[in-house]
């Protein structure tokens, strides 16, 4: 017997938008998206009344060029960017939204959990600083510094991070801040497009002899996915061109996962999850982290 699902398209569906641009296959969304997350509900809502806040760092780019030559429509996954970012706000933490350019951020809408009130709320809370964000650039030159406001950089996943995040040196110097300065660095890996935003973490090592985060143990959305299942079930339309797990091992840093089970990992002030699953898991963390560090310094 056979479920409505398996009678969807496996074939990637066209983006009328740009020549040979694929949307993932009516299958793949059916087995990847939902209506609605997990959440169950915040855990420190309204513990901070303070100025401190959270940097988002948003991709800018909607197409990724594939081996094949065709290209993948894609951006942030919503899930990824908007659960964590809703368990931080309703800890108290206002979030900025910068990007590599000051470009709109682009989101995967076709993810969006539109049965999902946080999600929605959050969504509409963010949708001006996403539709005309800070340029980190800017903010590189202007906020970052010993007495900034930002507690945290927060580097949403999808497959949009890989597209000028880790090759940005704005992104290099956002993390060089973070690192020298204590902050925490929230991302989530979102393969089946939430992660890709540890991507990002591959721009640390930019004119460097080896990354900071050498040692660090993380957790991302497995390359095998990447390049078998979603394949065959037509989340995307061709191979990548390159894949975050491995380059992130050959910098030295340790991958602790290799399947998608919604894992989050905390090393130092490094929080990571591996996928959409891990969205609010990592969200809870954060909150944690972040509501920990501030009642520690008073």
């Amino acid at each position: 017997m056979t479920s409505v699902a398996d009678d969807l398209s496996r074939e990637p569906t066209p983006d009328p938008a740009e020549d040979n641009a694929y949307f993932p296959s009516p299958y793949s969304l059916s087995q990847y998206t939902a209506p609605k997350t997990n959440f169950d509900g915040v855990k420190h809502k309204g513990a901070y009344k303070g100025k401190l806040k959270v940097l988002m760092v948003a991709a800018a780019e909607r197409y990724i060029l594939l081996e094949n030559g065709k290209m993948f429509s894609t951006g942030n996954h919503p899930v990824e960017m908007l659960l964590p970012a809703h368990h931080l706000m309703e800890a108290g933490f206002d979030i900025d939204v910068a990007t590599v350019g000051g470009y709109p951020a682009k989101l995967e809408l076709w993810a969006m959990p539109n049965e999902d009130e946080a999600v929605k709320a959050t969504y509409e809370v963010l949708r001006p600083k996403l539709k005309a964000p800070k340029n980190l650039a800017d903010v590189v030159d202007n906020d970052l510094d010993g007495d900034s406001d930002y507690l945290a950089v927060f580097i949403p996943g999808g497959h949009g991070a890989v597209v000028g995040l880790p090759t940005s040196e704005a992104v290099t110097e956002t993390l060089d801040w973070a690192l020298s300065n204590d902050k925490f660095v929230i991302t989530l890996c979102h393969g089946i497009t939430l992660c890709h935003g540890p991507a990002a973490l591959l721009a640390a090592s930019l004119g460097k002899k080896e990354s900071p985060f050498k040692e660090y143990s993380v957790c991302v959305f497995p390359d095998s996915l990447d390049e078998g299942p979603n394949l065959d079930i037509g989340y995307l339309p061709g191979r990548l061109q390159w894949l975050v797990a491995g380059l992130l091992r050959e910098q030295g840093l340790n991958v602790i996962n290799d399947d998608m089970t919604g894992k989050t990992h905390r090393d130092r002030k490094l929080l990571t999850g591996d996928s959409p699953l891990a969205s609010n898991s990592l969200g809870l963390l954060a909150a944690d982290a972040l509501v920990q560090e501030v009642q520690s310094k008073g």
